[in-house]
């Protein structure tokens, strides 16, 4: 198994962490051999779901300049027409995607082009679900645009756990689809704003596979 650069640290910090509880247990309590058990069980199911947390999976992607794909696991929560306020400032197509914390948070470019836009946002921890996350809990815009001159926007969002977003991309870099963009730690959302006349090819409840399953598909 392949672990991420983000995740390095944290399970580094978690092992000790790990090891140094189940030894001062086991020094103060050694006739509690239940208790002992129970504790190693307990930090050991903790520490595999960090490192599922921070698994790099393999993933195959039909590079197609029509298709947005998807640009994390999760589920989708949202699918509406809105005003995008910050870069379009008129009205999208928005596909929502809400990662749990037992998903990959690994996020990929929905679209190859150029990235002609990105701003990172400090904000607030509200759950990601909730509907003022996009406009007010810490986040980042990225805008890139396609080779046929449509941009497409999508935009990283902490959630209630998620303390740290990770971005590779700057202004004017070139991006390829699939690739990695960015990660979030610990639970959040992907909002992806799409022209009006974009075919959504998911729907409600639907669990997209980042960086394979295709969410729309351009009119162009």
């Amino acid at each position: 198994m392949t672990l991420h650069r983000e995740g390095k640290t944290i399970l580094l910090t978690a092992i000790v962490i790990v090891l140094a509880i189940n030894a001062l247990v086991a020094y103060f309590l050694p006739e509690q051999v239940y208790v002992r058990e129970a504790v190693v069980v307990i930090t050991a199911i903790f520490y595999l779901l960090l490192v599922q947390f921070f698994r790099v999976p393999k993933r195959v992607t039909n590079i197609n300049p029509k298709d947005i794909i998807a640009p994390a696991d999760g589920k989708v929560v949202v699918i509406e027409e809105a005003v995008e306020t910050e870069y379009f400032k008129d009205k999208r197509r928005q596909v929502s995607i809400f990662m749990s914390p037992i998903n990959v948070h690994i996020n990929f470019n929905p679209i190859s082009g150029i990235v002609s836009y990105f701003k990172y946002h400090p904000g607030k921890y509200l759950v990601a679900w909730h509907p003022k996350s996009s406009t007010e809990n810490e986040r980042t815009t990225y805008v890139v645009k396609h080779e046929n001159g449509t941009e497409v926007l999508f935009r990283q969002i902490a959630g209630a756990l998620a303390k740290r977003i990770c971005w590779y991309a700057k202004e004017g870099d070139a991006v390829i689809q699939g690739t990695e963009f960015g990660f979030i730690k610990f639970g959040s959302r992907i909002d992806i704003y799409l022209p009006l006349d974009a075919e959504i090819c998911v729907k409600l409840d639907d669990k997209p596979v980042g960086g394979e399953t295709v969410i729309a598909r351009l009119a162009q």
